[in-house]
């Protein structure tokens, strides 16, 4: 009767401890995994601000149509280009007039703005040199009046998100640090619980890579089971994101995502194989004293 509740109880100890431990593994990949989202959508964040970046270009009163035409089929080729739009001057005086609240034309008896072209650029090729490089090129034709870009904030947007990048990136590659830590210290006092079973197993004959093959089978199946716990969570964040920001456009491209699941399995799958072979080579290599 003794024996049987003896045994209950380290039946019920050990699916304890393989509950804590799963438990532990998911937490970590899900908070990994997390890391990981924010460090890609910052990417686009950033991304969208530089986007929303417009260098005007200016033409003069006495510009030809053709001349306007190559002009725009000259910035439309552009690799750099994300979209050109073209803003008559009729179309300027009624945005400013909506803006100031009057008809500043009546006013002054004719329409003091030109026509213009405003240019985005793809987030990958806006930096300030290329900006200022195409502004200067296109300042040379005779029929623009001037190119004008805000300078100063696209300067201090490249500085900030090269900033915000590395710091996302080195947080990241912290947190990798740390759960491999977490994870590999679950596995080592998971191990740790049989360390005699290990050394009888040893001392009856047994064979080291015998004794090593099923811990890692269970400790595989336990950071399976932690990596599709975490891929779940993560998929749930992903389609709430999706759902409240959908400028992000995260299931546009799937391929993010399935890269990040790809890497939360590959963790979860790869450092408790590292964990528990190195757990148990370390308790197959102490001498049967050093184990009590």
């Amino acid at each position: 009767m003794q024996q049987l509740a003896e045994e209950k109880f380290n039946k019920r100890r050990l699916i304890s401890t393989y509950l804590s431990l799963v438990v532990s593994i998911s937490l970590v990949l899900f908070l990994t995994g997390l890391l990981g989202i924010l460090l890609l959508n910052s990417k686009k964040v950033a991304d969208h601000f530089k986007e929303q970046i417009a260098m005007t270009i200016y033409i003069k009163d006495n510009a030809k149509e053709i001349e306007l035409k190559q002009l725009q089929k000259t910035l439309n080729l552009n690799l750099a280009t994300k979209k050109v739009n073209f803003v008559s001057k009729e179309e300027a005086s009624m945005r400013h007039s909506n803006e100031i609240g009057e008809d500043f034309i009546e006013f002054l008896g004719y329409n003091p703005l030109m026509n213009s072209f405003d240019v985005y650029f793809k987030a990958s090729f806006l930096n300030p040199a290329m900006v200022s490089k195409m502004s200067k090129d296109i300042q040379r034709y005779n029929y623009v009046s001037e190119v004008i870009y805000d300078q100063p904030l696209l300067d201090l947007l490249d500085e900030n998100i090269k900033k915000i990048k590395f710091g996302m990136i080195f947080t990241c590659c912290l947190f990798i640090f740390v759960a491999v830590l977490l994870i590999n210290s679950s596995i080592r006092l998971s191990i740790y619980s049989k360390r005699l079973i290990i050394k009888t197993m040893q001392l009856v004959g047994a064979t080291k890579s015998f004794i090593r093959i099923p811990f890692i089978k269970t400790h595989l199946l336990m950071g399976l089971a932690g990596a599709f716990t975490a891929i779940f969570g993560l998929a749930t964040v992903f389609y709430e994101m999706d759902r409240y920001f959908p400028e992000l456009k995260i299931f546009e491209n799937p391929i993010e995502p399935t890269l990040i699941f790809i890497a939360v399995l590959t963790m979860g799958l790869g450092i408790t194989f590292i964990s528990t072979f190195f757990a148990t080579q370390r308790y197959l290599n102490l001498k049967s004293d050093s184990v009590y």
